[in-house]
Formats: C-alpha cells, sequence, structure tokens
C-alpha cells in the first residue's frame, strides 16, 4: 500500500474536504451576518433621518447617534445607498425651530 491508500483508510481525504466545507460556510456566515448588521444600520439610520427631518431639527446627541452609525455602516463597504441621506441629516440644525 501506497501513503494515499494509507490516508484514505485513515479517513484524512474525508476530513480536509469537511474542514474546507467548514471554512467555506464560515464565511458565508460572516458574509451574510455582515449584510444583516449593515441592513440593521441602514433601517435605523432611515428611521432616526425620517423622525428628526419632520422635526426640522437634530439635536446634537442624534447627530453624534446618527455619525456613529453612519462611520460603522460606511466601514462595511459595498454599499452606497445611504450617502446622500448622510448628507441630509448633517444639514439639518441642531437647534429646535421655534
Amino acid at each position: 500500500m501506497d501513503i494515499y491508500q494509507w490516508l484514505c483508510l485513515l479517513g484524512v481525504p474525508t476530513l480536509s474536504v469537511t474542514l474546507f466545507g467548514v471554512i467555506v460556510g464560515f464565511f458565508k456566515s460572516m458574509k451574510a451576518l455582515k449584510k444583516g448588521v449593515q441592513a440593521l444600520l441602514r433601517g435605523q439610520m432611515i428611521s432616526d433621518y425620517n423622525k428628526w427631518s419632520e422635526r426640522r431639527y437634530a439635536p446634537l446627541y442624534a447627530r453624534q447617534n446618527f455619525e456613529n452609525m453612519w462611520v460603522q455602516y460606511d466601514a462595511l463597504g459595498e454599499d452606497g445607498v445611504l450617502e446622500d441621506l448622510h448628507n441630509k441629516f448633517l444639514a439639518l440644525p441642531t437647534d429646535q425651530p421655534k
């Protein structure tokens, strides 16, 4: 018997295929997790923008929170959908209109 036959008897090729499947599954899960977090951030930023644009101002704490979400959303990459909304939010005044 050669080494390959011994390895086959021991199940090494099966282990390597299984390990490869686990690695591929892990990266697919990470991609799904990234897309899910991105969708949650997008939904929250749209909701916050709608809330504060209706009031025609955004206090500093709301602006800081929105900017923090934007930084994390932008770091995930591959989705520039909210860039215009981000700019509109920052254009809102910070003081409540009288």
